[in-house]
């Protein structure tokens, strides 16, 4: 009793300062009537129904092009249209290749068959089923290739490094690499370029296996057998349909043949357990690995090559198959061709409990509850758009199809694409355009944790700083009052939204107290969800009310609440960023040649561990930002401007619609003529890392290119970003006058 009439008084407390305060973008004689409303939406999210939706749509496997996605997407439509709104599938043909025969087996110095299964467990009543997709990695090379086996850590280009130093080549060998640190796609991409003529990813237990808890089912870490299904499309290049770049894969589209594709892998990958794994590490010989990469495994790893020989095949089906994407709209009361998107996905590896079904129910639920609000007489000002993608975990298929082929349209009308995925319990996570840190600021404030009963922003808060490195970072972090949103990189489907047609984008979750192995395997199921993942969805009903507002203030806003001072400020900090990566880069080189030149790294080294000295480096020049600097000094005065202007609209309460499409048109301003090598990315702040896959790169062009040494396109892109926050401060100031 004590407990529910403090988080009484709180709400209470909370509604009273907000209503006093106002709400970013909303003129204070229509804040109240807003959180009055947002009071009514959360009465209606109910964690017993988003636990129903999870339960059933998770019964049966629903990977893409199978019948239990075709019927996962008519529930979902189904339900939309229970709630009231205007909901039709939308079907994209899309390659997707599935094993027709998968093998891989030790030929010597012993006899040893994988058996790239995952066993059941009368724990986990959906563990059984026969439908599901076996132990794959999508978009694999076709192959049936014999070599030595070489082990290379977790597969990244700093291990190549470490390898080249001690004199190993893997060129014409297998490779196996294990899970983590980087994106998968990445493992076997940087093996190919290396030589290698196949690749083993496997989940050491060190990571998420024993080591790091109880394996399933008596814990929620990984099992000898449990298997990481995932795509190795090369989605740095461009992400969706490998046959279709740039154009939506409709029935009647142009395709590429196969042999064409460059997003497909061109050598032969399957990933793992470490049961399986382990015969294969054990029989390996040659030198000690660092200690560093030692795994879990009860022996000293060993590097190869040598005596162990492994044989790996992979044929596929090569199929095009059926994507079915639902969209759902309730048309807007005052600016209809202004549309606010949500979106989930529906499709899973197997049966998606967690990704992306704790995701898909909580959206599914905050449909539901504005439908009831419906009946109340309210309708949104703008137009809202809830979307629930299929082909996700193939390689962001549905959303990226959809985006391609009404990309003129949304670029016109769509104000911002809101992107949830995966939710577990714990801390909230915020990534996307610093336009809106504001606005994700007052958001994540009015609503309640559920487990300590502050916000989530001072829960988030509070987990940061406890947590910092130093007491000064400690202090910072703490005695912050603005939500900072993540910049957003790739592995979701907001991907070509922000990316490619510049168009605004969040995405939310909570996580951080949910660990477990159940990624992409057989066991990210309903039984493992409730017992280790959110018992009692209470996360998913916080992401419900959390995504719910960001949606609903944003229909309903006077004006929209786009501050680009904060966008300002964090491009300059990645401005500095780069001057001290490229400094700092500088420093190095040179400390490391006077090393060289004494032969000092010779005379340290243990002889008998095989490294070999690494010759002197070339030096590192000196970069031009001053086309750089003389733009952020533009760009930070027009958009101090354009705070003014905003500040004024909103005292006065003027209230202008082409002003509100200028704010949200904005984003499109960043977008230059795409990223070298892969111009699908044309967004010159975020892009997934070409080497990082799923981690971004902020100003891309620019810090690739002095993380390779390529000074002169270096120069190049400085000159071109430049360009184009020249382009943008000109926008941002003709929205002034």
């Amino acid at each position: 009793m004590k407990r529910f009439i403090l988080l009484s008084f709180l709400s209470f407390s909370t509604f009273t300062l907000f209503a006093q305060q106002g709400i970013t973008g909303f003129f204070k004689k229509n804040t109240g009537t807003q959180l009055q409303r947002e009071k009514q939406f959360d009465a209606q999210i109910s964690t017993e129904r988003i636990d129903a939706h999870v339960k059933l749509m998770s019964a049966k496997p629903h990977h893409l092009g199978s019948p239990g996605s075709k019927a996962v997407a008519e529930y979902i439509l189904n339900e939309f249209k229970s709630y009231g709104w205007d909901a039709q599938i939308e079907t994209f043909y899309v390659l997707f290749p599935t094993p027709k025969s998968r093998v891989l087996e030790l030929v010597s110095p012993v006899k040893f068959k994988a058996s790239l299964t995952e066993p059941a467990f009368p724990e986990d009543p959906t563990s059984n089923q026969k439908d599901r997709l076996p132990t794959m990695n999508g978009y694999s090379g076709d192959g049936d290739v014999t070599a030595e086996l070489v082990f290379v850590n977790y597969g990244l280009p700093a291990d190549y490094e470490v390898l080249d130093k001690m004199g190993i080549d893997v060129k014409g060998k297998i490779v196996i690499a294990k899970y983590g640190r980087g994106w998968r796609g990445t493992k076997p991409k940087v093996a190919a370029e290396h030589g290698a003529i196949g690749c083993i990813i496997y989940s050491d237990p060190i990571d998420d296996g024993f080591a790091a808890g109880d394996v399933y089912p008596k814990g929620p870490m990984k099992n000898g057998y449990s298997t990481q299904r995932g795509s190795v499309m090369d989605m740095v290049i461009h992400p969706g349909d490998p046959l279709t770049p740039g154009i939506g894969a409709v029935k009647d589209a142009q395709r590429l043949d196969i042999k064409d594709a460059q997003t497909i892998m061109k050598i032969p990958v399957i990933p793992i357990g470490y049961a399986d794994a382990e015969p294969l590490l054990k029989s390996l010989s040659g030198q000690n690995v660092p200690r560093e990469w030692q795994g879990g495994l009860p022996f000293a790893y060993h590097m190869g090559p040598g005596a162990s020989v492994v044989r790996l095949k992979i044929e596929s089906n090569w199929d095009i198959v059926e994507c079915h994407n639902v969209i759902a709209k309730i048309r807007g009361s005052v600016y209809p061709d202004e549309w606010i998107i949500r979106g989930n996905h529906h499709d899973a590896w197997v049966h998606g409990a967690a990704d992306p079904l704790s995701g898909m129910a909580a959206e599914l639920e905050e449909a539901r509850a504005i439908g009831e609000l419906l009946k109340t007489g309210w309708r949104p000002k703008r137009t809202l758009v809830y979307c629930a993608w299929d082909g996700e975990e193939q390689g962001l298929l549905g959303s990226t199809e959809w985006l391609e082929t009404h990309k003129a349209e949304l670029q016109q009308k769509a104000i911002i694409y809101i992107n949830s995925d995966n939710n577990g319990r714990g801390f909230l996570y915020a990534g996307g355009s610093h336009a809106l840190e504001p606005y994700m600021t007052e958001i994540s404030k009015a609503v309640t944790d559920p487990q300590t009963g502050v916000s989530v922003f001072e829960r988030s808060r509070a987990a940061q700083a406890s947590r910092s490195a130093n007491p000064q970072q400690k202090l910072n972090a703490i005695s912050n009052n603005e939500m900072k949103l993540g910049a957003l990189g790739s592995g979701s489907d907001y991907s070509a939204f922000i990316q490619h047609a510049g168009i605004s984008a969040l995405s939310l979750g909570f996580g951080g107290e949910d660990r477990g192995g159940e990624y992409h395997t057989n066991y990210d199921s309903y039984s493992m969800f409730i017992r280790y993942k959110d018992p009692g969805f209470h996360y998913e009903k916080a992401l419900a009310q959390v995504a719910g507002r960001a949606v609903m203030r944003l229909s309903e806003a006077d004006i929209l609440p786009f501050r680009f001072t904060n966008l300002v400020r964090t491009i300059d900090g990645y401005k500095e960023e780069l001057k001290a990566l490229l400094d700092g880069k500088r420093a190095q080189v040179a400390a490391d040649n006077k090393l060289v030149a004494v032969d000092a790294y010779n005379i340290a080294n243990d002889p008998t561990n095989g490294i070999k000295t690494t010759p002197a480096k070339p030096e590192v020049p000196y970069l031009d930002f001053s086309p750089l600097d003389n733009a952020m000094q533009k760009l930070k005065a027009a958009a101090d401007n354009l705070n003014k202007s905003y500040n004024d609209r909103m005292m006065n309460e003027q209230v202008n619609s082409e002003f509100n499409k200028s704010l949200y048109r904005a984003e499109q301003q960043l977008l230059g003529n795409g990223l070298p090598i892969r111009p699908w990315y044309k967004h010159v702040i975020y892009a997934p890392g070409y080497y990082t896959g799923y981690g971004v790169k902020t100003m891309p062009g620019i810090r690739e290119a002095i993380e390779e040494d390529q000074w002169e396109l270096a120069q190049q892109q400085i000159n071109t970003n430049a360009a184009v926050l020249d382009k943008f401060a000109g926008y941002l100031n003709a929205m002034v006058q």
